[in-house]
Order: structure tokens, then C-alpha cells, then sequence
């Protein structure tokens, strides 16, 4: 993937955003969600991400120059916060994988907001490494994780990870993640037809009653390895339908704008429940997130084809904060991505565009 890289007669432009200014896109849409991947590595395989057919033994991840230095990703991370970002996830590949990420923990826990708020920080995992360093993370200062476990079947979880990991010790770390006092601990679901859809009740309700939050997210063509067909699709909507034949549920208002997922209640008051729709209910209108790869490229939408690359920036010597935090604001100005929407109005013979892989930006 070509790094672009900014030219100085971009630098130099009149209309780079002052200190203090907030951003909005060409839609209108504010900055508010910074994921930040830590790592293209990761110890599972899962068809939807990383298939071990094209990320096998002989795939060549980053070298260790090219990515970010903790120090780095927290200089480019108070640069969007200054711009109005007020909740960052580490991400992957598997965030865990890189070493003494407590380290960073710490560094984007000391972050404020302009008018001195903490951010709210949290992390997403496989859950693999999560037990054993779950500690660290909440001493330094993480406050939320948010889990993937795509069944709780064993079998079908060491079919689905291709490294024949149990689905044990990823329930053990989140039992200990609970135990730490991480909060609220979600857990993520991708369905897909024909593999696991017969688990959604099953975990649902293994889930009840825990204090967690259980969200089903829609098979997305994220990248161009896994094979993504509409067919595979689970809408959301089916889910709620089968799941509220079990278990009645009510709708719940979003926490915030730009939320991705749709929230339900159990009637009983058993809990929480999430659906993230990005295939056939697209939240584009108010999508408020920037992903910054693990090699210091920025992009706009978890579809996109290309980021824009602030390593230079951050490597030179040169360039200040206001400059950093300048160039950000005005590409985010530029911003008209809404790639979930135009799929939904594109035809079936339309000729798939390039994608970046999701193991690169995070989900």
C-alpha cells in the first residue's frame, strides 16, 4: 500500500484550522471518535479478517521501523483530541500483541479534553492475551474492553479462529476483565449465515443477567480477503425478531450521537443488547470516527482505499503540534465518505473498488 504523504504546499495553506477550532466534514459531521490500531499482527485467523489462506506463514506484517512509537501515537492522538475527540479504541490486528501496551494505556489516560475531561479510552481484543495482562491495563488506566467471541460452541470458536484456541480462556479473561472492574465490558458477535447463526440465542443467553453487553454485528465486506457474499448476511433485523420471540425486547435510546450500534433491552430487565447494521441500515449520516494505522496513516471510514500519512510529520523534527493538528482538521474537512450508503444504492454487477484490510485500521 503507497504511503501519500502531504506536500508542504499543503502545509502552507490559509484555511488550516486555528487552535481551538472544531472540524466538521462536508456532511456536517464532527470528530469525535479517534481508533487507533496498535498492530497488524494478530494470533487468530478469522475468515472475516484475517484468513489464513492470505495472512499465512509467509505474509510479511510491518517492520518494526515503520510502525508508530507509543510516544508518537500519543502526540498524533492529542493532536485529534485538540480537534474535539473525546473517545479513543485501541485496536488491531490484536491490540494485545504489541508489547507493554500498558504503556500507552498510561500515556492516553494523562490525555484531557480542551476543557480538561479524561478521555474515554477503551480497547478491543480476541481475548486471548487479555487475562493475563488485564491488570496492567486497568492500573493504567483502561477503563472499558470490548471482547469478540463468535460462539460459544468449542468446536465451532476453533473453526472459526483457525489456530484452535479454546472458547474457555476467552471466557476466563472476561470473567477476570470483570473481576478488574472494567465497565461496561461488551462483547461483539459477527453473524454469518450458514456458520454460526445458530449461536445468537446461545449466547444471548449466556449473557443475561451478567452486567455485559452482547452486540451482534452484521458480516461486513471490510477489506478484499474474505470473501464477503450479501448472502452470508444476517440482517440485524431478523436478530431482534428472533431473539424477541425468546426474550421480549424494547428499544433504548442512542447514549450519544454517531453511536454504531442500535441498542435493545430485555423486558425483564435482564440487560443490554447491540446491533451494528452496517450492511442494511447504514449509520454514515452521523458517523463522527477516524482510524489511525499502526504506521501513522489517517483514514476516514473502516471501507476506505487510501489514508493520508502523518509519520513525516511526527518523525521530522520540524513540525509542530498546531501544524499536526492542522493537517488533520482540514483533511477532515475535505471528508465525504459514506461508503455503507452508496453500497446500499450501487447495483450487483458494480465492480468492487479496493479496501484496506481490516487487521490494518481496526474495526
Amino acid at each position: 500500500m503507497q504511503e501519500t504523504r502531504i506536500p508542504v504546499s499543503f502545509l502552507r495553506r490559509p484555511d488550516l484550522l486555528q487552535p481551538g477550532e472544531r472540524p466538521l466534514d462536508r456532511l456536517g459531521r464532527p470528530l469525535r471518535d479517534l481508533r487507533i490500531s496498535v498492530t497488524d499482527r494478530c494470533n487468530f485467523r478469522c475468515s472475516y479478517c484475517m484468513p489464513k489462506e492470505v495472512f499465512g506463514p509467509g505474509y510479511k506484517f510491518l517492520p518494526q521501523a515503520e510502525l508508530l512509537s507509543f510516544e508518537e501515537i500519543t502526540r498524533a492522538a492529542a493532536a485529534f483530541v485538540q480537534l474535539g475527540v473525546e473517545k479513543i479504541r485501541l485496536t488491531g490486528g490484536e491490540p494485545l500483541m504489541r508489547r507493554d501496551l500498558h504503556r500507552l494505556v498510561a500515556q492516553l489516560a494523562a490525555l484531557r479534553t480542551p476543557d480538561g475531561k479524561p478521555l474515554d479510552l477503551t480497547l478491543t481484543t480476541n481475548g486471548a492475551l487479555l487475562g493475563r495482562q488485564a491488570q496492567a491495563l486497568r492500573d493504567a488506566g483502561l477503563q472499558r474492553v470490548t471482547v469478540s467471541l463468535d460462539a460459544l460452541d468449542d468446536a465451532l470458536f476453533r473453526r472459526i479462529n483457525d489456530v484452535n484456541f479454546p472458547v474457555a480462556d476467552v471466557l476466563a479473561s472476561i470473567a477476570t476483565a470483570q473481576r478488574l472492574g472494567f465497565a461496561p465490558i461488551k462483547i461483539n458477535m459477527v453473524v454469518q449465515r450458514g456458520v454460526n447463526e445458530h449461536e445468537v440465542l446461545r449466547l444471548a443467553e449466556h449473557f443475561r443477567g451478567s452486567g455485559l453487553i452482547l452486540r451482534f454485528i452484521e458480516f461486513m465486506d471490510v477489506g478484499c480477503t474474505n470473501g464477503w457474499r450479501m448472502d452470508q448476511v444476517v440482517p440485524s433485523g431478523e436478530l431482534v425478531d428472533l431473539i424477541s420471540a425468546r426474550w421480549p425486547l424494547v428499544p433504548l435510546e442512542a447514549c450519544k450521537p454517531g453511536e454504531t450500534a442500535e441498542r435493545w433491552a430485555y423486558a425483564d430487565g435482564a440487560g443490554e443488547l447491540g446491533f451494528i447494521s452496517s450492511v442494511t441500515r447504514a449509520f454514515c449520516a452521523d458517523c463522527n470516527r477516524a482510524r489511525l494505522s499502526t504506521d501513522g496513516r489517517v483514514f476516514h471510514c473502516l471501507f476506505a482505499h487510501q489514508g493520508y500519512s502523518l509519520r513525516h510529520l511526527l518523525r521530522d523534527g520540524h513540525s509542530s503540534d498546531a501544524v499536526l493538528a492542522g493537517v488533520i482538521g482540514a483533511h477532515w474537512q475535505g471528508r465525504q465518505d459514506r461508503y455503507s450508503e452508496l453500497r446500499a444504492l450501487a447495483s450487483e454487477d458494480a465492480p468492487a473498488r479496493p479496501r484496506v484490510e481490516m487487521h490494518f485500521i481496526g474495526g
